[in-house]
């Protein structure tokens, strides 16, 4: 028999049946791309290059493989209590020496003994100490594998976020330049106009102003092109520095695109509850249920199966070489701590507690963050047209004051009230966009997509330095389960 409770998934009703309007008007079933890989959904080479590079050299994941190599090995400390807990072998080798009247003499009466002994202890699981043990351990170990998907959806909407944030940069820049040239080749004719005695001044220096506001934008915006490429740099497991395979890229310098729509392979509730971290949340519940188990065995007697095995002999002529074996059972009932280990029961049940609280959040959390990220892209998508309409407009009556303005029928403020319109329609429109593909990224990341790599735990050069350093037998290979599809209430790999 095994004491303690058994593990049963606390999913709440509505997360089983839950839906949200938002998510489906921004949403549609298809099987391509696979919401693992969601990336490819922009087909954009450039980002798929990228997303491969930091799965293969990004820090985190690396670390998150190790700590599932380490969950790994912890599991087989655990399997090992089912086998003798004792297993102590001795050996020695005496010699012995007649005392005489003149001191030790080694050579009249000396003689050897010797000696050797094995003793076994093996505790029976009546009560399941040691297979609530395991299952904890297994339980951790596919806790320790989800939390490596957590790392790997973080990574990928990091990476695919970090490199739209470098296009968008790039495509304020290119627009920044754009009306500053413009503008500053209407600061060079309200220059000439002024020295002619044609305008005043004011038109002069509102024409300066603007062309230099516009101007001072421009290194704003070359550094954030050169933050995010070090950003990516950094996820890519590299120093921080330049990006030589983003600068020879051609065809996506500043350019931002419009997905309107997220590809799902299953409803958002299934979805939901196949994140990452929420699989992690539900295994850590599973472990320390098993650990109530392994507290409440303390409270009943342990029976252990003892055995020892000597064998001595001596040279001493006529000393009999002797082999004994005695072997029988054992109790051992720690009846006066009670109290300890009633209340370490009670502590282990209130961790669990708090990890079901703990995972109830998780779910709800994860479902606001869907909805809300769906609500937002949803809001994007349709200031976008609103701003495209917008950005034409302004561009339309940047031609038509000028022309108003050269014929003598408005003055130059005009002409630069429309310029500067341009330029805020013009970037507002870029920005929008950059928000609806950070609003993708996000939803996707929400619904727990991005957790596909095809990279081993851990890579050939970690792998050669670890055995060189340890045998590691077998477990450097990879799980034969993926935690995406186990159980927390079955049984994981061995």
């Amino acid at each position: 028999m095994r004491v303690g409770p058994d593990f049963h998934p606390q999913h709440e009703s509505w997360a089983e049946h839950w839906s949200s309007a938002s998510i489906e008007q921004v949403t549609q079933q298809s099987t391509q791309p696979d919401i693992r890989q969601w990336w490819q959904i922009f087909g954009d080479r450039n980002l798929e290059s990228l997303i491969a590079q930091a799965d293969a050299n990004n820090g985190d994941v690396k670390v998150a493989g190790l700590r599932v190599l380490e969950a790994r090995a912890q599991l087989g400390v655990a399997l090992a209590g089912r086998y003798p807990q004792v297993q102590q072998g001795n050996a020695d080798v005496l010699y012995s020496a007649r005392k005489r009247s003149d001191g030790f003499n080694p050579r009249s009466g000396g003689y050897w003994q010797y000696g050797a002994g094995l003793s076994i202890g093996w505790e029976l699981d009546f009560w399941g100490r040691f297979s609530r043990a395991i299952e904890s351990a297994d339980a951790a170990f596919f806790a320790a594998q989800a939390n490596r998907d957590v790392a790997l959806v973080l990574l990928h909407a990091q990476v695919a976020q970090t490199y739209f944030t470098l296009r968008t940069a790039e495509a304020r820049l290119r627009i920044a330049r754009e009306n500053a040239q413009l503008q500053k080749r209407s600061y060079e004719i309200a220059q000439k106009l002024f020295k002619s005695g044609e305008t005043d001044e004011l038109d002069l220096q509102q024409a300066k102003t603007q062309y230099l506001g516009t101007l001072s934008s421009v290194p704003d915006l070359e550094s954030q092109i050169v933050l995010a490429s070090h950003a990516l740099a950094v996820l890519m497991g590299r120093p921080p520095g330049p990006l030589p395979e983003l600068e020879v890229q051609s065809g996506k310098e500043g350019v931002v695109p419009l997905v309107d729509h997220a590809v799902l392979q299953d409803v958002p509730a299934n979805l939901l509850l196949r994140r990452p971290d929420v699989r992690a949340a539900e295994y850590q519940m599973a472990a320390q249920s098993a650990l109530i188990g392994v507290a409440k065995a303390d409270l009943y007697p342990s029976v252990s199966l003892l055995g020892s095995l000597v064998w001595s002999a001596s040279s001493l002529t006529g000393s009999p070489n002797t082999l004994a074996l005695v072997a029988g059972p054992s109790i051992t009932w720690n009846v006066f701590d009670h109290g300890r280990i009633t209340n370490n029961v009670r502590v282990q049940d209130a961790r669990l507690q708090q990890l079901t609280v703990t995972y109830q959040n998780i779910v709800r959390e994860a479902a606001r963050e869907a909805d809300d990220d769906a609500t937002a892209l949803i809001a994007a998508l349709q200031r976008d047209a609103i701003l495209n309409d917008a950005q034409g407009a302004a561009g339309r009556s940047l031609k038509l004051a000028n022309a108003i303005y050269r014929e003598g029928y408005s003055d130059f403020q005009r002409v630069l009230d429309a310029q500067r319109a341009l330029f805020a329609q013009q970037d507002a429109y870029i920005v929008n966009r950059s928000n609806a593909v950070g609003d993708l990224i996000a939803l996707y990341k929400a619904l727990g997509g991005g957790w596909h790599l095809d990279e081993p735990l851990v890579d050939p050069a970690t792998r050669r330095q670890m055995q060189q350093r340890t045998d590691w037998g077998d477990l450097l290979d990879e799980p034969g389960t993926s935690s995406a599809t186990a159980s927390p209430s079955g049984d994981a790999p061995r």
